[in-house]
């Protein structure tokens, strides 16, 4: 028996989910590390009716491609910040790239992309109180030549939070 066949029986994309640069396998070691990141690479070959050295050589080979990413989060709420909050920064454009590299300087931001639409940039932050917001926002944000207009939304419940987008792969799908 192939080792395709033996994972055969493992996690299985979503109907229709489509992943370039993931084999079957590798979706089914994708889908089985986003359910519990800390999986050992033998709970994994276990689970998947696969040898550990195979999973160790995929999950090593899914690193250094830079197609998986693992990590430890730590919960903002946890260590004291408390407040979320969304800013759309409308910018000069000629100086949007040095606005965005200051931005990502910022400790208090998890994310800046770049957006079309009514904002040019967009950033999520956590902080610890409204007071620490006003001074990031009055005094951080303000202090960034280029940046013509903030808005700022304060999140007030999370419905979902996914510090990386997941893959469309669920253990225990059938195909």
């Amino acid at each position: 028996m192939t080792e395709h066949e033996r994972g055969a029986a493992g996690p299985r994309p979503r109907e229709g989910a489509r992943s370039p640069g993931f084999d079957p396998i590798d979706q089914r070691i994708v889908a089985l590390l986003q359910r519990n990141g800390r999986m050992s690479n033998s709970a994994v070959a276990r689970e998947l009716g696969i040898s550990e050295p195979s999973v160790r050589r995929r999950v090593n080979q899914l690193i250094s491609s830079g197609r998986l990413q693992i990590r430890a989060v730590p919960s903002p709420e946890k260590a004291g910040l408390e407040l979320s909050a969304v800013l759309g920064l409308s910018c000069s454009l000629k100086q949007l790239d040095e606005i965005a590299l200051r931005l990502v300087t910022c400790r208090e931001l998890r994310y800046v992309v770049y957006t079309t639409g009514q904002h040019d940039l967009v950033c999520e932050g956590f902080f610890s109180s409204q007071q620490h917001l006003l001074e990031f926002l009055t005094q951080r944000i303000a202090s960034i030549p280029g940046i013509t207009r903030v808005e700022t939304s304060v999140v007030l419940k999370t419905a979902k939070s996914s510090y990386e987008w997941e893959l469309p792969f669920d253990v225990g799908e059938s195909p």
